[in-house]
């Protein structure tokens, strides 16, 4: 059997959840292992990058999307 490791489906979710809100795919998305991720320079666990999913989905609900920049500033967090 295949299984995706948490890693590769929470990139998944990210990507189409980026896809929706931005209209274009996320440019800097890499796997690195199991757990690990980088996004956007940023290393995350994929726990990380699930809580940063469910943030870009409530932005692309309408009554929110003036919150959009949340995402970034979030990143930029990580990063530091």
């Amino acid at each position: 059997m295949n299984y995706s490791s948490s890693a590769e489906q929470a990139a998944l979710h990210y990507a189409d959840a980026y896809q929706k809100l931005y209209k274009r795919p996320p440019r800097d998305l890499r796997i690195l292992d199991d757990d690990w991720v980088m996004v956007y320079g940023a290393r995350l666990r994929s726990s990380e990058l699930q809580y940063l999913t469910l943030q870009l989905q409530s932005e692309y609900r309408p009554e929110t999307t003036e919150r959009r920049s949340v995402v970034m500033r979030l990143l930029k967090w990580f990063k530091s």
